[in-house]
């Protein structure tokens, strides 16, 4: 009996010893993985994925590989992880995914790979805004385009009780970047009439804001006076 046991613990030890040295090396695939997309290394993604590295791994801050290269706007290095699978919706600890950073950022060629390998349109960040918003309030006119194009709503509300619209006003310039967005979004339908959390309209910011061109703008398109 005793025998039999001591034949179970010394098969359960080896089994343990040739696991640990695996995991180790898988370890270490993962950590070059990462280290390789924060430097936009294309070739030795491939290679590492080749190898077995997880393309879901995490950093310290939750994020995959794909998020670090997308931060550096690295795109080659992006193009290589979502052609291998990587999850364009995986999102670290601040709710940041690559499409939704890549759609706040204006990283447009990581943005349109991540919107043709399943982005999720209705898919929030941490203040509960789309990307739309982001970008709406970074004069990213581009991305806005791009973004009204995939079909993200550009109605939505986000924690601030904020739009697409209201942001691009609120923490916009009223520059040119910021008056483009404004129209892109009222042609793309847009609820001009839609207040912030105090009651207060988009032409009713701009008017304070000395915005004339977005007042008019809104005007034309039905905003109340």
């Amino acid at each position: 009996m005793l025998r039999a046991r001591t034949r179970i613990l010394l098969a359960s030890l080896i089994a343990l010893l040739m696991i640990l040295p695996a995991s180790a090396s898988t370890g270490k695939l993962d950590a070059r993985l990462q280290a390789a997309a924060a430097n936009g290394d294309a070739a030795a993604i491939a290679l590492l994925i080749k190898q077995g590295a997880n393309l879901e791994a995490r950093d310290e801050s939750g994020a995959t590989p794909l998020l670090i290269a997308t931060r550096h706007n690295h795109v080659d290095a992006a193009r290589v992880l979502i052609d291998a699978g990587a999850n364009v919706n995986a999102k670290d600890r601040i709710q940041d995914s690559a499409y939704l950073h890549a759609g706040a950022r204006g990283h447009n060629e990581i943005l349109k790979m991540t919107l043709t390998h399943g982005a999720d349109l209705k898919s929030t960040n941490r203040y509960g805004g789309t990307a739309l918003i982001p970008a709406a309030e970074r004069g990213h006119v581009e991305t806005v385009r791009i973004l009204i194009a995939a079909g993200v709503d550009v109605n939505h509300i986000n924690r601030l009780h904020w739009t697409a619209l209201l942001e691009a006003i609120i923490l916009g310039d009223g520059g040119p970047k910021h008056t483009e967005i404004v129209r892109l979004l009222v042609n793309a339908k847009a609820d001009v009439n839609i207040p912030d959390g105090k009651g207060v309209t988009a032409l009713q910011h701009a008017r304070q804001r000395g915005y004339r061109e977005i007042e008019k703008i809104l005007v034309k398109a039905g905003a109340r006076q």
